[in-house]
C-alpha cells in the first residue's frame, strides 16, 4: 500500500482524535454536558452532525452497491429518505427541543417519555432503553462490518494484526479510534468529529462520481448510458421491474427517520429553537448532494466496470475499488478516510446513545440515584466500551451485508420510536399506556416479522419491508389504547 494513503488515514485519525481531547476539555464535566453537549450546538454542526450520524457506511457502500445491481429502482430509497429527513426536521425537530426542556430538562429520549407520562415512566424507561440498546448494537454492528470490508479489500496481506485477517484488523481499527474520541470527549467530540465528517463525505461524493464519468475511462455521461442501456435496459429505468410492494418498501425507509434516537437527539442539543430551520437547510442541502453524489456513483460506477472490465464480486466495494484504481495514493487515502468518516459518525453516535440509555435510564434510575455527575459520566464512558465490544462480536462475520443489517435495525428504532415520538408531541391524549403499548407493538412486529422471513417473500411474492406493518401496528396501538385507557392528568400537561 503506498505511503500516501497511509499519511492521509493517519491525519484523519489523528483529527479525529485531537477533537476528542478538545472537546474534553471544554464538555465533559456533567452528564448533560457529556450525553448533550450542553444543549449548545450550533445550526450548522447540528445540521452536519444529524446527517452524518444517519448516514453511515451504507451511503458509500450499501447504498452505491444496490445501485450497480440494480440501477435507478434502488434510488427509491434515497428518495424515501429524502423526505423523510425534511418532516423530521420539520414537525419532530422544534418540538423536541422545547418539549424536552419543558419536560424536566431531559437528557434522553428514555427519559423524555418518561417525564412526558409519569403514571408509566419506570416501564417505559426501561422498555425504550432495551430497545435502544438492542437494536443499536446490531446498527453499531453494520458500522463495523462496513469498516471491516473496507481495510479488506484496500489492504489485503498488509494489516495482519496479532494474526487477525484483514476484515477483523479493519473492526479493530475503526471501533478502536471511534473509542478513543467518543470515550473521552462525549458528545460535544462526537457532534465536532461529525461536522468535520459530513464535509469529508459531502466532498468525496462529488469527486468520485465526477472522475467516474469523466475521467480517464469514463466516457461522459452518454457513453455511460449507452453502456447501460447495453447492459440492461432497465439499470437507467425508475420503474421498470419494480412492483407496488417494492415501490413501497423502499420509499418507506422515510418513515424510520422520526424514531432514530442518534439523530433526533440532534434536535435535542440545537442551541435555541429558533436556530432549527437554519439547521434544517443546511442539513437537507447536504443530504440531497450526499445522496445524488451516492446514486450516481453506484449507477455510473457500473458503466465504468462494464467498460473497463473489471471483475467487482462485492458490489458494495465499488467506491473502495476505485478510489484505489482511479486517484494518486494521498486522494485514495482522503476518500478511504471519507468511508470511515461515515462509518465512524454513525458509530460514534449510536455508542454514545446507547450509554446514555445505560447510564441515565438503568444505573441512575436503579442502581445509584444519589449517583454524583462525575460518578455518572465515568459510568457513560465505561457503557461506551461495553457497547463497542458487543458490537465487535456481531460484526465477527466478514460475510454480514451493510444494508441488510442496517435496514433491520432501522425498522426496529422507526417503528419502535417513530410513531411514538410523532404522537407524543403532536397529539395531547397520547397518555402512559398507549405510548409503551405502542413502542412494544412495533418492536416486536418488526422482530417478528424479520424472523418469519416476510421482509424476503410475502404470501407468495415480493417481501415486505418490516418497517411498514411495525410503523402501522404501533400507530393503531398508541391510538386505541390511549383512546380507551384516557388519562387526562398526562395529557393536559402538553397543552399548556
Amino acid at each position: 500500500m503506498a505511503t500516501g494513503v497511509w499519511i492521509s488515514l493517519f491525519a484523519y485519525f489523528a483529527l479525529m482524535i485531537a477533537i476528542g481531547f478538545y472537546a474534553m476539555r471544554k464538555s465533559t464535566s456533567t452528564s448533560e454536558d457529556y450525553m448533550l453537549g450542553g444543549r449548545q450546538l450550533s445550526p450548522q454542526v447540528a445540521a452536519l452532525s444529524a446527517g452524518a450520524s444517519d448516514m453511515s457506511g451504507w451511503l458509500l457502500l450499501g447504498l452505491p452497491g444496490a445501485m450497480f445491481v440494480s440501477g435507478l429502482g434502488s434510488a427509491w430509497i434515497g428518495i424515501g429518505l429524502l423526505v423523510g429527513a425534511f418532516f423530521n426536521w420539520t414537525l419532530v425537530a422544534p418540538r423536541l427541543r422545547e418539549q424536552t426542556l419543558h419536560y424536566n430538562d431531559a437528557i434522553t429520549i428514555p427519559e423524555f417519555l418518561g417525564n412526558r407520562f409519569p403514571t408509566q415512566a419506570i416501564p417505559l424507561r426501561t422498555v425504550s432503553a432495551i430497545v435502544i440498546v438492542i437494536f443499536f448494537a446490531v446498527y453499531t454492528a453494520s458500522g463495523l462490518v462496513a469498516g471491516g470490508k473496507l481495510f479488506e479489500s484496500a489492504f489485503a496481506g498488509v494489516l495482519n494484526i496479532g494474526g487477525m485477517s484483514d476484515y477483523a484488523s479493519g473492526v479493530v481499527i475503526t471501533l478502536g479510534v471511534v473509542l478513543v474520541y467518543t470515550v473521552v470527549g462525549g458528545f460535544l467530540a462526537v457532534s465536532m468529529t461529525d461536522f468535520v465528517q459530513g464535509c469529508i463525505m459531502m466532498l468525496a461524493l462529488v469527486i468520485m462520481p465526477a472522475v467516474v464519468l469523466f475521467g480517464e475511462g469514463g466516457g461522459g455521461f452518454s457513453q455511460a448510458s449507452q453502456t447501460l442501456n447495453e447492459v440492461d435496459p432497465s439499470l437507467l429505468s425508475w420503474t421498470e421491474g419494480l412492483t407496488i410492494v417494492g415501490w413501497l418498501s423502499a420509499v418507506t425507509w422515510g418513515l424510520g427517520y422520526f424514531g432514530q434516537p442518534h439523530i433526533i437527539v440532534r434536535f435535542m442539543a440545537i442551541r435555541s429553537q429558533k436556530d432549527v430551520p437554519i439547521a434544517r437547510n443546511i442539513g437537507m442541502s447536504w443530504m440531497l448532494i450526499s445522496l445524488v453524489g451516492a446514486i450516481s456513483l453506484g449507477v455510473f460506477g457500473r458503466a465504468y466496470a462494464v467498460r473497463n472490465g473489471m471483475d467487482v464480486q462485492d458490489p458494495e466495494t465499488i467506491f473502495i475499488i476505485l478510489a484505489d484504481l482511479l486517484f494518486h495514493p494521498l486522494i485514495t487515502g482522503f476518500l478511504y478516510a471519507a468511508l470511515l468518516a461515515a462509518i465512524m459518525s454513525t458509530i460514534s453516535s449510536q455508542l454514545l446513545v446507547s450509554s446514555s440509555s445505560l447510564t441515565e435510564d438503568f444505573y441512575r434510575l436503579f442502581l445509584r440515584k444519589e449517583a454524583t455527575e462525575k460518578e455518572v459520566v465515568a459510568v457513560g464512558r465505561g457503557s461506551v466500551v461495553v457497547v463497542g465490544l458487543v458490537a465487535a462480536v456481531i460484526a465477527s462475520d466478514p460475510t454480514s451485508q451493510v444494508l441488510g443489517l442496517v435496514s433491520n435495525a432501522w425498522a426496529g428504532f422507526g417503528a419502535a420510536f417513530g410513531p411514538l415520538i410523532i404522537l407524543s408531541l403532536m397529539w395531547s391524549r397520547t397518555n402512559g399506556a398507549g405510548a409503551l403499548a405502542g413502542m412494544v407493538v412495533g418492536a416486536v412486529t418488526v422482530m417478528l416479522w424479520i424472523s418469519l422471513g416476510w421482509n424476503g417473500s410475502f404470501m407468495g411474492g415480493p417481501g415486505v419491508y418490516e418497517i411498514i406493518p411495525g410503523f402501522i401496528a404501533a400507530f393503531i396501538a398508541i391510538l386505541v389504547v390511549s383512546s380507551v385507557t384516557a388519562d387526562a392528568g398526562e395529557y393536559q400537561q402538553i397543552s399548556r
